[in-house]
């Protein structure tokens, strides 16, 4: 049985990762964790899920007791208060699984200086099927080759603040590398007016933004006579909670050091 403790618990992901673990019969959840002074303090964190009946697990944010018996914590926070955690868990050597994003260089160090003594995964996106396409992905561009032109196209929900989207980002990164070019030279972000042919050295990344679509990611890889596209669609955000507490299975009693998704799933380069 893995013992978990959520951090970030009262947040959306959070909710969902209470939910997946409160149906996952090898794992239980031991600690609910957010900020001091968020109004949800007290509260049961099975009912704050959205669960018919309570799990017996308030929302508290007392990190050294909250931590007492857990065995790894799934983090989707904030930097400020991930960084209190990193630092905490490194004292009592927890493993982590990490969903925070947009470190500053304290919260980095902190996350570091946790890999050295604790496992950790750490990943922009926990859904297994994003995980898996950036795979495809990757070894697609290498069979295929330079003729085939690369273009990435994302969609999220009219909400999303940031664009493109971190997975998009992950995405230019994976096929960069496979193709041998530096993503920031040659991500191209949309395209207006006369901008003349496109270069075979190009990565086009474009963002639209509507409704509310979960996320959907597709590379477009077109040669000549023929296109191939790889489609991921997200249905639902449960697939990141469900990827997320995978991983922390994965990760209790591993050494200490960084994983990704990757490792997890055992995907090995090609």
């Amino acid at each position: 049985m893995t013992r978990v403790a959520v951090h970030g618990a009262a947040g959306r992901m959070g909710r969902s990762i209470v939910k997946v673990l409160s149906e996952d019969s090898s794992a239980t959840l031991v600690s609910a964790i957010d900020r001091s002074g968020h109004p949800t303090l007290g509260q049961d964190a099975g009912l704050l899920a959205g669960l018919a009946e309570p799990l017996g697990v308030a929302v508290s944010a007392a990190l050294p007791s909250a931590l007492e018996h857990a065995e790894v914590v799934i983090d989707f926070s904030l930097p400020e208060p991930a960084r209190a955690l990193f630092k905490a868990c490194a004292e009592r050597r927890i493993a982590a699984v990490v969903g925070t994003t947009g470190f500053d260089a304290a919260t980095r160090a902190a996350l570091d200086a946790l890999c050295k003594v604790a496992p950790v995964v750490v990943a922009p996106n926990y859904s297994i099927g994003v995980n898996v396409l950036w795979a495809l992905a990757a070894q697609a561009v290498r069979l295929l080759g330079p003729e085939y032109d690369i273009e990435i196209v994302e969609m999220h929900h009219r909400h999303k603040v940031d664009a493109p989207s971190g997975t998009a980002v992950r995405l230019t990164e994976v096929v960069a590398q496979a193709r041998g070019l530096d993503p920031q030279r040659a991500a191209v972000h949309g395209r207006q007016g006369q901008v003349g042919a496109r270069r075979g050295d190009e990565l086009g990344v474009h963002a639209l933004r509507g409704g509310d679509v979960v996320g959907d990611h597709t590379l477009v890889l077109a040669g000549p006579g023929e296109r191939i596209e790889l489609t991921h669609r997200a249905h639902t955000r449960e697939i990141f909670a469900r990827g997320a507490v995978r991983a922390a299975h994965w990760v209790s009693g591993r050494p200490p050091g960084l994983y990704e998704m990757a490792d997890v799933l055992g995907i090995t380069p090609s």
